[in-house]
């Protein structure tokens, strides 16, 4: 998709290498941000004479976007921006949702140049760059586009099929248990983890769980600081599943933020929870809904609490994939954005992973591993 600076031809523009070097300042700062309904995205404000002025990366939904945050950084600091380039990850958003559009903050700004890497895909978003170049901006797409769009691979994946980006959850022992023989489960890990899930909680849009989970462990599904108190934002409250809910289940709560997904299919799950507007969705259970998400190659994200507990014996975090020979296993790959790929959280390990993505890995939106059945 993308081609080495200076290679585009005389159909499109002609990066200079000071050019790639600055976006992959812009790729990197990306990183820094968290995965989930918005892309990762960088930004870098240079002058005339290559020097940087400013920079900014996104924070997750509902915080500024990189431009945004760039333009802020700058303005801090007292750092006039007017004549400069942009340098951005992605194409700067055309529309007013949690946050102000980031082409006209540009265009406010006084940048004179903005070179991205890929297009936007969302219909709301996207024409950022129409609206600048009607501004007299000149714009420049595609500078490192493969690395950009492997960035955000599966947030890609996600806009493109219409569905929510899929963040899976595990709280497990080291040999892959999430409870006892006799049941007990709480709490596997420690404090610390417990409370890093519940950060997670407060900035997702729906958390979902398997009928069978609310029938055994009665869970409330809420974000809670470490004190007990409620986050100010609380996710909608899935359960996924033919069973029906019992109506004393804790998970129903009082504030109608409560969805029955009354299937077995992860991939129709999800497309009723778009339909209610989630676009980022954490599923953490039990082991034949994480099994079956993964069947279906549905799991953009997984977070796994690595407790320093051996059972031997008890429930296994995930039911079984039907996978026989190693060269069938499903491959992943240490993801280093939003804090690293392993960090220590009290006696815990915080591992966090992304798919590593084959063409053999896609399927089809019907599909539907027989372990779904299972679920109840």
């Amino acid at each position: 998709m993308s081609n080495p600076a200076g290679s585009q031809g005389a159909a499109g523009p002609s990066w200079s290498q000071p050019d790639a070097s600055f976006m992959r300042v812009a790729l990197q700062l990306a990183t820094q941000g968290v995965r989930g309904a918005n892309p990762l995205v960088g930004a870098v404000a240079v002058d005339p004479q290559g020097t940087i002025l400013a920079t900014g990366f996104h924070r997750g939904a509902g915080t500024a976007h990189a431009e945004a945050d760039a333009i802020a950084n700058a303005a801090r600091d007292g750092v006039e921006l007017a004549g400069a380039t942009m340098y951005v990850t992605l194409e700067p958003c055309n529309h007013v949702g949690r946050t102000g559009p980031c082409a006209q903050a540009l265009i406010e700004a006084g940048i004179s140049r903005v070179v991205y890497a890929v297009d936007d895909p969302h219909d709301i978003a996207s024409g950022g760059a129409r609206t600048l170049r009607a501004a007299g901006v000149a714009v420049e797409p595609g500078l490192l586009a493969d690395e950009a769009e492997a960035l955000n691979e599966r947030w890609f994946a996600a806009v493109r099929a219409r569905r929510p980006f899929v963040t899976l959850h595990m709280a497990q022992t080291l040999d892959a248990r999430i409870a006892a023989e006799d049941g007990t489960s709480q709490w596997i890990t420690c404090p610390e983890s417990l409370a890093d899930n519940h950060s997670l909680r407060a900035r997702i849009d729906a958390i979902l769980v398997g009928s069978q989970t609310v029938v055994i462990d009665d869970p409330r599904l809420t974000a809670r600081s470490s004190d007990g108190t409620p986050h100010e934002h609380q996710p909608l409250r899935a359960v996924m599943g033919l069973r029906d809910v019992p109506e004393g289940a804790a998970v129903r709560g009082d504030d109608g933020r409560f969805r029955h997904l009354r299937t077995q299919n992860p991939a129709e799950a999800l497309a009723a929870l778009f339909d209610v507007g989630v676009r980022h969705v954490m599923v953490e259970g039990g082991s034949r809904i994480i099994a079956a998400f993964l069947a279906a190659g549905l799991v953009d994200e997984l977070i796994v609490y690595q407790a320093p507990l051996i059972l031997g014996s008890g429930k296994n975090t995930i039911a079984d994939l039907g996978i026989r020979t190693l060269a069938d296993a499903q491959r992943w790959d240490w993801d280093e954005s939003g804090g690293g790929a392993v960090r220590r959280l009290g006696d815990d390990l915080r591992l966090h992973l992304r798919p590593v993505v084959t063409s053999a890995s896609s399927v089809t939106p019907d599909h539907i591993h027989p372990l779904a059945e299972g679920i109840h």
